[in-house]
């Protein structure tokens, strides 16, 4: 069972003792990510994570390095739309150290300017890297196509031009304007004891405060984006509006799309791969954010089966829409997903991620127990309603990396 302690100036630390495993996950999570950024500031704060690993007053980036490596565990961090995340996992003896390090490089970074320019080469190469990846690609440029003019739908990277304007000037101020005590919940999941609690709040008791900042809205507009690319392969993404983080029918989306095309007996999979041999990979995904989410499709094939794939691809979500699920195919959804649940109780990175996002992005963490109980509720006549409202023909949005075909041509073979 998880506890939390919330200190004077609003940070709010959440923890789980698990005193039968010698291992403790440790992560930082910070409200704050590319959804928070003017167009002038974008790629900002995925900028500064990189810029928290360079070095403070106390720690060079090598000695930040060579103290990772010594504490003998994992540390990292990661930028997403609506918050970053730095994170560890050491034995429960080293939780200290891994705590002072990781306090140290998000309270105390120098920002050096030579660093922000060599960072600025590597997110560049970054950038490139997810360009030449038509499977990213496919996805992410059609997400910023269904958000265009809101900051939800700018790259989380930010563009090439974009950081070569951003300054050590413009990056210190983001930094104090949005890593404040009120955006940061700290989690703590395995084996520790209750004075590393207390030594643990010192570390962020000296935080100043700072005024949160309200989200804009994000309004979804279905697009069609066609990239010409010579690759072996048409790269090939659906998107229709979904559910937000804190939707209270969740759980009905998620078994639809496990059913969808969640694993090896999902309709699609069974359908486009396993019947017809079209391509090696489909699956469909949902992506929530907090006011917004969407639900899509991915698949790659050949430029001579894509029409035929399409179609298939439709005529699985037309029968899904009109007729529902079986309760056959519900229960192996419903059996997957409470695996999923119990098996990720054997991880302290896991449970540790799950405290920080219930916490920091919904504002409710949720027992093992209410969640199982959550999929155990859903019906099969829940998931039908779901099916009708997620997928709205009107509504659908498609990206083709490869050499794609003609906008003309992908109206055609996804109409209904």
């Amino acid at each position: 069972m998880h506890k939390k302690i919330t200190l004077a100036n609003g940070v709010r630390l959440v923890y789980e003792h698990i005193p039968y495993v010698r291992t403790v996950s440790f992560g930082l999570w910070i409200g704050v990510g590319s959804r928070y950024e003017s167009e002038r500031e974008n790629g900002a704060a995925h900028m500064i994570e990189h810029l928290l690993f360079k070095g403070t007053p106390s720690h060079t980036a090598a000695q930040i390095a060579e103290k990772m490596d010594h504490l003998g565990g994992h540390m990292n961090a990661f930028t997403t739309k609506e918050c970053t995340c730095l994170y560890g996992r050491v034995l429960d003896t080293n939780l200290r150290q891994a705590a002072q390090l990781l306090s140290d490089i998000l309270l105390h970074s120098k920002f050096d300017e030579q660093d922000i320019i060599a960072e600025r080469s590597v997110i560049g190469e970054e950038i490139d890297m997810y360009a030449d990846s038509p499977d990213d690609l496919a996805s992410d440029q059609l997400i910023e196509a269904v958000f265009q003019g809101s900051s939800l739908g700018r790259p989380i990277l930010g563009t090439k031009e974009s950081l070569s304007t951003l300054d050590r000037t413009e990056l210190l101020s983001f930094h104090e304007k949005h890593y404040t005590p009120g955006r940061l919940v700290v989690t703590i999941s395995g084996n520790f004891h209750e004075s590393d609690l207390d030594y643990i709040q010192t570390l962020f008791a000296k935080m100043s405060p700072g005024e949160s900042e309200n989200l804009t809205d994000a309004v979804y507009a279905p697009s069609f984006i066609l990239t010409k690319k010579t690759i072996e392969q048409n790269h090939l993404c659906l998107l229709f509006p979904g559910l937000p983080l804190s939707h209270s029918r969740r759980y009905e989306g998620q078994l639809l799309s496990s059913i969808l095309g969640g694993g090896m007996s999902s309709r699609l999979f069974q359908t486009v791969r396993e019947q017809h041999g079209l391509c090696y990979s489909i699956y469909s995904f949902g992506t929530s954010y907090q006011d917004q989410g969407l639900f899509g499709i991915y698949t790659a094939l050949g430029r001579e089966t894509e029409e035929k794939a399409l179609q298939l691809i439709m005529d699985v979500l037309q029968d899904l829409h009109d007729n529902g699920v079986t309760e056959s195919e519900l229960e192996r959804a419903r059996t997957q997903a409470t695996s999923n649940v119990l098996m990720g109780l054997e991880s302290t990175s896991t449970r540790m991620t799950s405290l920080g996002r219930g916490e920091l992005l919904r504002g409710k963490i949720l027992t093992p127990e209410e969640t199982i109980a959550n999929y155990n509720a859903v019906t099969s006549d829940d998931v039908l309603a779901m099916a009708r409202q997620l997928i709205n023909f009107e509504k659908l949005s498609f990206s083709a990396v490869g050499h794609a075909a003609s906008e003309e041509q992908y109206r055609t073979w996804t109409k209904r």
